[in-house]
Protein backbone atom coordinates (compact mmCIF):
# COMPACT_ATOMS: atom_id res chain seq x y z
CA UNK A 1 0.00 0.00 0.00
CA UNK A 2 1.23 3.22 -0.87
CA UNK A 3 0.26 6.06 0.95
CA UNK A 4 0.77 10.78 0.65
CA UNK A 5 -1.00 13.19 2.65
CA UNK A 6 -0.39 17.06 1.86
CA UNK A 7 -1.22 19.96 4.65
CA UNK A 8 -2.82 23.20 3.31
CA UNK A 9 -3.87 25.98 5.84
CA UNK A 10 -6.73 28.63 6.79
CA UNK A 11 -7.41 30.65 9.73
CA UNK A 12 -10.85 30.94 11.15
CA UNK A 13 -13.29 31.30 14.07
CA UNK A 14 -15.74 29.14 16.06
CA UNK A 15 -17.52 29.06 19.30
CA UNK A 16 -18.12 25.68 20.69
CA UNK A 17 -22.06 26.35 21.89
CA UNK A 18 -22.17 23.21 23.45
CA UNK A 19 -19.67 23.63 26.11
CA UNK A 20 -20.30 24.70 29.84
CA UNK A 21 -20.84 28.21 30.47
CA UNK A 22 -16.86 29.95 31.81
CA UNK A 23 -15.35 26.97 29.50
CA UNK A 24 -12.85 29.25 27.26
CA UNK A 25 -13.44 27.86 23.53
CA UNK A 26 -17.51 28.36 24.40
CA UNK A 27 -16.59 31.60 23.63
CA UNK A 28 -15.56 33.12 20.38
CA UNK A 29 -12.50 32.70 19.12
CA UNK A 30 -9.88 31.44 16.29
CA UNK A 31 -7.52 29.06 15.39
CA UNK A 32 -4.64 28.90 12.21
CA UNK A 33 -5.58 25.47 11.18
CA UNK A 34 -3.46 22.67 8.92
CA UNK A 35 -5.95 20.49 7.21
CA UNK A 36 -3.87 17.78 6.11
CA UNK A 37 -5.42 14.91 3.48
CA UNK A 38 -4.28 11.50 3.38
CA UNK A 39 -4.28 9.30 0.09
CA UNK A 40 -3.74 5.69 -0.64
CA UNK A 41 -3.04 3.37 -3.28
CA UNK A 42 -2.18 -0.40 -3.85
CA UNK A 43 -1.10 0.66 -7.15
CA UNK A 44 0.60 3.61 -8.85
CA UNK A 45 -0.36 5.59 -11.28
CA UNK A 46 2.13 5.53 -14.85
CA UNK A 47 4.22 8.25 -13.58
CA UNK A 48 4.82 6.34 -10.31
CA UNK A 49 2.34 8.52 -7.82
CA UNK A 50 -0.45 7.41 -6.18
CA UNK A 51 -1.41 11.05 -7.58
CA UNK A 52 0.01 14.12 -8.42
CA UNK A 53 0.31 16.89 -5.73
CA UNK A 54 -0.84 19.50 -8.72
CA UNK A 55 -4.30 17.70 -8.76
CA UNK A 56 -4.58 18.46 -5.54
CA UNK A 57 -5.12 22.32 -6.49
CA UNK A 58 -9.34 22.07 -6.09
CA UNK A 59 -8.42 21.25 -2.31
CA UNK A 60 -6.61 24.46 -1.37
CA UNK A 61 -9.46 26.50 -4.27
CA UNK A 62 -12.31 25.46 -1.37
CA UNK A 63 -10.76 25.71 1.65
CA UNK A 64 -9.82 29.23 0.93
CA UNK A 65 -13.15 30.02 -0.79
CA UNK A 66 -15.35 28.27 1.57
CA UNK A 67 -13.45 27.93 5.17
CA UNK A 68 -10.74 30.47 5.31
CA UNK A 69 -11.25 33.90 7.02
CA UNK A 70 -14.26 32.93 7.99
CA UNK A 71 -17.04 32.09 10.95
CA UNK A 72 -17.30 28.09 11.05
CA UNK A 73 -20.58 28.09 12.92
CA UNK A 74 -21.90 29.52 9.71
CA UNK A 75 -20.56 26.73 7.51
CA UNK A 76 -19.80 23.15 9.23
CA UNK A 77 -23.47 21.95 9.43
CA UNK A 78 -22.82 20.60 12.90
CA UNK A 79 -20.99 21.31 16.06
CA UNK A 80 -17.46 22.48 14.58
CA UNK A 81 -14.60 20.75 16.67
CA UNK A 82 -11.95 20.01 14.74
CA UNK A 83 -13.24 16.24 14.56
CA UNK A 84 -16.83 17.45 12.98
CA UNK A 85 -14.22 19.86 10.68
CA UNK A 86 -12.36 16.34 9.67
CA UNK A 87 -15.75 14.65 8.98
CA UNK A 88 -16.89 17.70 7.02
CA UNK A 89 -14.20 17.97 4.55
CA UNK A 90 -13.90 14.48 4.09
CA UNK A 91 -17.30 14.41 2.85
CA UNK A 92 -16.70 17.22 0.50
CA UNK A 93 -13.06 15.66 -0.51
CA UNK A 94 -14.25 11.84 -0.71
CA UNK A 95 -16.38 12.58 -4.32
CA UNK A 96 -13.07 13.47 -6.18
CA UNK A 97 -10.59 11.89 -4.51
CA UNK A 98 -11.60 8.02 -4.33
CA UNK A 99 -7.98 7.47 -2.47
CA UNK A 100 -9.29 9.53 0.47
CA UNK A 101 -8.96 7.56 3.60
CA UNK A 102 -8.87 10.21 6.31
CA UNK A 103 -8.26 14.29 6.95
CA UNK A 104 -6.89 15.21 9.43
CA UNK A 105 -7.37 18.34 11.78
CA UNK A 106 -5.01 20.68 13.75
CA UNK A 107 -5.92 23.49 15.37
CA UNK A 108 -2.63 23.95 17.26
CA UNK A 109 0.59 22.87 17.04
CA UNK A 110 -0.09 19.67 19.55
CA UNK A 111 -3.47 18.69 18.86
CA UNK A 112 -5.15 17.12 15.79
CA UNK A 113 -8.22 15.26 15.05
CA UNK A 114 -8.33 12.64 12.51
CA UNK A 115 -11.55 11.19 10.59
CA UNK A 116 -11.22 7.91 8.97
CA UNK A 117 -14.49 6.41 8.38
Amino acid sequence: MYKISKQFTFSASHTLDLLPEGHPCARLHGHNYVVTIHLRSEELNEFGFVMDYKELDFVKEFIDKTLDHRHLNDIIPNHPTAENIARYLFSIFFVRLPELYAVEVSETPKTSAIYEP
